[in-house]
């Protein structure tokens, strides 16, 4: 065990797609004693994906004993305690007994495209766009409650009955923490399920009802900076306070800074996300999902935002299904033994492709191989393909009325110079390094200690963002446009959208 560190601390609880972790977060803004679990997803079948709650909060709980053991800290040194977790991702339990009724249907998972064309076929598209800010897409956690509702059962009477409760991954966590006496989510993370009305900030009741979604089974949606309850003694050693629940996206967006409007961060991971903050007014722009950002000290901000389905786990299917490389650390050596990708495109649509295209039926290609083609040139498309997606969610954004000067990176897979200076040339913009990549646990729990006087004033908050390196582009217009005219080809070949006629 390492020497003891002194607090008072904000423990933050950070559940992501690909692993769970728990960190302690000081005064000045320092993390300690980070702890992590992979998170382990099911494949019942093909293009569906789920995960077994019992074990996520099983291993996540984990992180957190040994992250307090590791720093020889008790629930006495704790300020506060915050939860930030991956979106979308649906799960519903008894609420007597606290058993799940089946495994969460994650964000990714197919298995609920059949119900999204029924309500398309209803005329529905138009309103969960103007109602929620979101697409009627799989995605989002709408259609995986009425999958659940109707597959699992018995279950639809259980829960017009009240007996079930509904969560994402932050309700699920915060049930548990509180020993169940907490069923609440914050704005951000309702306005991710395609039921939160924008406008009115509440659970979209006429629109429940006309999904078949009984209104009983939500949980309270309340602000990020809200009194969420006191975490079970049992569980951390006290009755804390929670005062910070996010979702991971936005909780980003919180720990980049991105305080102003127009101010944007994009986070490489597992999945991208290009997020923009866009000020106290809902905007609605083609291709990208309007959100809630935040509500704190009062004052709601909401956000753009593009999520591109596969960016590092691109590079991932690269490694582990294609046996490429062995490990992470040879991705930048492969994609620099050669000056460009030699004309080939990766479309990473293994599920499809989400913004700004929003095509669940595309399928991934790799695109203009030839005999002079090597591992390294389908590496470097790889990494071309997450600069090319993130460029076009600026694109968008711009197309809209929201211009973008500079963006903000973090994530794993931006410790990449490589990578950076591929955004920067690709979309034409300077990309900010920030000194430390994990922005997201910091995020939230920046929203947890202004909640308990541990940080004064957003202003304190922004004094603790610095700029490790920035990346300006390198190459002129016509030689950006040139690639992207390579790119927008290889989406034509690939997407069916492009070319309805050709889609079967």
């Amino acid at each position: 065990m390492s020497a003891a560190v002194t607090g008072p601390f904000v423990l933050a609880l950070d559940e992501g797609s690909s692993s769970c972790r728990t960190i302690l977060v000081d005064a000045s803004g320092t993390m300690h004693g980070e702890q992590r679990e992979n998170v382990v997803w099911e494949y019942p079948r093909p293009g569906w994906a789920e995960l077994d709650p019992v074990r996520l909060w099983r291993d996540q709980w984990a992180t957190l004993e040994r992250c307090l053991s590791s720093q020889g800290v008790t629930g006495k040194d704790l300020a506060a305690v915050s939860i930030t977790t991956h979106r979308e991702t649906a799960m519903l339990w008894d609420r007597a007994t606290g058993e799940p009724v089946h495994n969460a249907v994650v964000w990714i998972s197919k298995q609920t495209d059949e119900i999204v064309k029924r309500w398309s076929a209803q005329g529905l598209d138009d309103e969960f766009r103007q109602r929620t800010g979101v697409f009627n897409d799989s995605y989002f956690s709408a259609g995986k409650i009425v999958w659940l509702l109707e597959n699992v059962p018995g279950l639809r009477r259980r829960a017009e009955a009240g007996e079930i409760a509904f969560g994402t991954p932050d309700t699920w966590l915060l049930w548990n923490l509180t020993g169940g006496r907490s069923h609440l989510t914050d704005h951000s993370c309702a306005s991710r399920t395609a039921l939160f009305n924008l406008e009115s900030m509440a659970w979209d009741e006429q629109l429940c009802q006309t999904l078949g979604i009984p209104t009983a089974i939500l949980p309270q949606a309340i602000a990020s900076d809200g009194d969420f309850g006191l975490t079970a003694a049992e569980v951390v050693g006290a009755e804390v306070p929670i005062r910070g629940v996010l979702a991971d996206q936005q909780a980003g967006l919180f720990g980049q800074a991105c305080f102003q409007p127009g101010s944007a961060k994009n986070t490489f991971g597992t999945a991208g996300v290009l997020v923009v903050n866009s000020g106290e007014k809902v905007q609605l722009v083609d291709g990208l999902t309007s959100s809630v950002g935040w509500t704190v000290g009062g004052v709601t901000d909401y956000e753009l935002e593009g999520v591109v389905f596969h960016s590092g786990q691109t590079l991932s299917w690269m490694k582990d299904n294609l046996r490429l490389f062995e490990s992470n650390d040879e991705i930048e050596y492969l994609a620099r033994l050669v000056p460009d990708s030699g004309g080939v495109y990766v479309v990473p649509a293994f599920g499809g492709m989400c913004a700004p295209h929003w095509d669940r039926e595309a399928r991934a290609a790799v695109i203009g191989l030839t005999l002079e083609s090597t591992s390294a040139h389908v590496v470097r498309a790889g990494m071309d393909s997450m600069a090319f997606q993130t460029a076009d969610i600026i694109d968008s954004l711009e197309a809209g009325g929201v211009p973008v000067e500079t963006l903000k990176v973090d994530g794993g897979a931006a410790r990449s110079d490589l990578l950076c200076q591929l955004t920067a040339d690709l979309s034409g913009k300077v990309i900010q390094r920030p000194t430390s990549l994990e922005r997201t646990a910091l995020g939230v729990a920046f929203v947890a200690g202004l909640g308990v006087g541990m940080w004064d004033s957003l202003a304190d908050l922004e004094a603790t963002w610095s700029c490790e390196r920035e990346f300006f582009p390198q190459i002129d217009a016509a030689t950006r446009e040139e690639r992207h005219a390579g790119w927008r080809a290889a989406l034509d070949r690939t997407l069916p959208s492009r070319f309805p006629n050709l889609a079967t």
